[in-house]
């Protein structure tokens, strides 16, 4: 019989995958089943169409999402992100942070488990790929000790071909992320000569791929990613994660036949740990490397019909309701908690969907005042740049919308295009009444008009003579 107690820290003091020598241990996790792993397949296999269809989805044919970094070109759900909207950005970020805080608080890594792109396809790609060519862990295991024979050398060479096949698409798939469809048929189908730095970014996307899924593995987890190192400032006891109640389970003792039991639920089977991708026990407590996958839990649970014991041994819930060993309900905190969740992503969904699609930029040249004209009018010369964030172009027209009795004219041209995804600048004297001018230093307003509706408008100075 085994037992742990609350305070029995010791397994902190070491992670899974590293041996007491400071090497590395390679984890061998059985090949889950069970109705949440199921749950998961289905959730795995919509993101993973969703991520490789993403760069040929368009909208206002524009791509569904590109992130250009070296051109600062941002396009989300169809929409153009310029420098100019930077504060936009921002803002959309910071609240995106702080929904990822309230989130991980009131429910723990579920993130990570069912949505992360790395326990995807380390777990629902890669790994099934390893199943198929290796068999299960045992198999596995004697695989990687035996000798070299034909046996082994096909089984090995087959995986980590079909790996590196899958770490170039999944490269070419992120590099359309970045530059764009269009752009990276045309790397692919141009001579190489043509693209040697797109086709340097290929190589080297695959290499970091294929080291990630075929050698690093769950090291993301628990050594790089960042959102797993910060779980322990972000979870508290009310948290929702993957639990073992141990009010239930303890003291451990294995199952015998014919033998009375006295002791708790847990029949120290160590399924939940054979299946685990990092590692860990999860009879200790909740742990850094923990990604809430569930594969314990379909593990216990199928121990549990064996046995003819209850399923939740092993569940979802918060440490303060295994402690008081009182069922998991839906409490005011997690009520209050999400509906901020609601409203924080109301208001980054608002902030993308009613940002300007086209913004003006108006100015007074520097150094020239106002002009007197023969007929009694004022002028002011002003300098325009319009940034158009749309994929359609758009002839432009200026009009004073206030104060009234103003007109522009152009200098140098007739009219003004806007090209598509493009920036025009023009130069243009605005001319107003006296009788419209009280102050030295008045404000106009500035519209643009494209086929005679007002797509934007601008604020600026204007000055004049003191009455």
């Amino acid at each position: 019989m085994s037992t742990i107690t609350k305070t029995d820290e010791t397994f902190r003091d070491s992670i899974a995958t590293v041996d007491a020598a400071g090497k590395r241990v390679w984890l061998y996790p059985k090949k889950p089943s069970g109705k949440l792993y199921d749950y998961r397949k289905w959730v795995s296999y919509g993101l993973l169409t969703l991520l490789f269809a993403g760069p040929w989805l368009r909208i206002n044919d524009l791509p569904l999402l590109m992130l250009n970094l070296p051109a600062r070109k941002f396009i989300i759900f169809g929409q153009i992100f310029w420098p100019q909207d930077f504060f936009v950005l921002l803002l959309a970020s910071l609240t995106f942070i702080v929904f990822v805080i309230l989130f991980t608080v009131v429910y723990g890594r579920v993130f990570c488990g069912w949505v992360c792109p790395q326990t995807i396809f380390m777990e629902m790609v890669f790994r099934r790929i390893e199943y198929f060519f290796e068999g299960d862990a045992q198999k596995q295991k004697a695989l990687d000790k035996a000798d070299w024979d034909w046996n082994k050398t096909w089984r090995k060479t087959g995986k980590h071909t079909v790996f590196l096949l899958l770490s170039f698409l999944i490269a070419n798939t992120f590099l359309a992320y970045i530059i764009g469809s269009d752009e990276l048929v045309k790397i692919v189908t141009d001579a190489p000569s043509k693209h040697l730095g797109g086709l340097a970014s290929m190589v080297v996307f695959t290499g970091i791929f294929y080291a990630v899924f075929a050698k690093f593995r769950e090291q993301v987890c628990t050594i790089a990613c960042p959102y797993g190192r910060l779980q322990g400032v972000m979870l508290d006891k009310d948290s929702i994660v993957v639990a073992y109640d141990y009010n239930r389970g303890e003291p451990r003792e294995k199952l015998r036949k014919n033998q009375e039991r006295k002791a708790g639920d847990c029949i120290d089977c160590k399924q939940c740990v054979q299946v685990c991708p990092t590692g860990i026990d999860i009879r200790n407590g909740t742990q850094l490397e923990c990604v809430n996958c569930t594969a314990c839990i379909d593990a216990c649970n199928s121990i549990m019909d064996l046995i003819e014991k209850p399923h939740g041994l092993i569940r979802y819930d918060s440490e303060n309701h295994i402690a008081a060993n009182t069922k998991f309900r839906v409490t005011g905190r997690i009520k209050a908690y999400s509906g901020v969740l609601v409203v924080l992503l109301g208001v980054l969904v608002t902030l993308l969907v009613t940002r300007s699609n086209v913004e003006a930029t108006v100015l007074r040249t520097p150094g020239q005042l106002f002009q007197k004209t023969d007929h009694g009018t004022i002028t002011n010369l002003y300098n325009i740049s319009v940034i158009n964030k749309t994929n359609c172009p758009y002839p432009i027209t200026l009009k004073v919308l206030e104060p009234a009795g103003g007109k522009i004219s152009l200098v140098g041209t007739d009219g003004l295009k806007l090209p598509a995804q493009g920036i025009t600048e023009g130069v243009f004297f605005a001319e107003l009444p006296k009788t419209a001018l009280r102050l030295t230093s008045n404000q106009i307003r500035i519209g643009v008009f494209s086929q005679g509706k007002l797509i934007t408008e601008e604020k600026t100075k204007f000055l004049a003579p003191a009455r």
